[in-house]
């Protein structure tokens, strides 16, 4: 195994376990075993937990922007069905897994976000990339006359992503989709429904 690959490894399995138990909860041995990595090689790919925890933000990070990023590239819906079957692929996970788990962003701001600047910093640094996508699809939204012009595409992805993380905590807390439902129903049978249906056009 590469020095590559049994890093790579490291993270994924890391990534499963943390998902699950959380970051403080998790052990560098259990990381290890799962891995089929032996004893004390940890430190050859890491400086310590908090750098394994850090380079774990980058590892989620990749596939949440990637999925987000990917809004921007289908042209066959309109910006707003875009963002609305985003959250439902979403969604769909979550059911599949029996409302548990959660975000991993969220969850790690929660556990970790008052006890370690690095871990702070990065963690916004991700938020901002996330919302940085959601408001370049509303942006589109706005300049196709889908939304108003007074939107402020900025504060009202930071605006969905916040809910969206609000809704995620009921969820892992009622132990059902409920809560995703009513984020969807409010936010796009609602606040960002299109105006040709607010004002009654065809």
């Amino acid at each position: 195994m590469t020095r590559r690959d049994t890093r790579t490894i490291l993270l994924e399995k890391g990534a499963q376990i943390i998902h699950r138990k959380g970051f403080k909860h998790t052990g560098i041995k259990e990381i290890l075993d799962a891995a089929g990595v032996p004893k004390g090689s940890f430190y050859h790919y890491f400086k310590s937990k908090e750098d394994f925890g850090l380079k774990l933000l980058d590892y989620y990070a990749g596939y949440i922007i990637g999925q987000a990023e990917s809004l921007t590239e289908d042209n066959k819906s309109s910006a707003i069905e875009r963002l609305r079957n985003f959250f439902d692929r979403f969604l769909c996970f979550f059911e599949s897994v029996g409302c548990e788990l959660g975000c991993p962003i969220g969850n790690l701001s929660q556990e970790m976000g008052d006890l370690s600047a690095p871990f702070r910093k990065r963690l916004e640094e991700i938020f901002l990339m996330i919302r940085s996508a959601v408001e370049e699809v509303l942006t589109e939204a706005r300049q196709v006359g889908d939304l108003p012009e007074v939107v402020n595409a900025q504060e009202m992805a930071d605006f969905i992503i916040n809910s969206w993380e609000g809704a995620l905590l009921r969820m892992k807390v009622q132990k059902t989709s409920e809560p995703l439902k009513l984020f969807d129903r409010i936010i796009f049978n609602d606040l960002l429904r299109p105006l040709g249906r607010v004002q009654g056009k065809s």
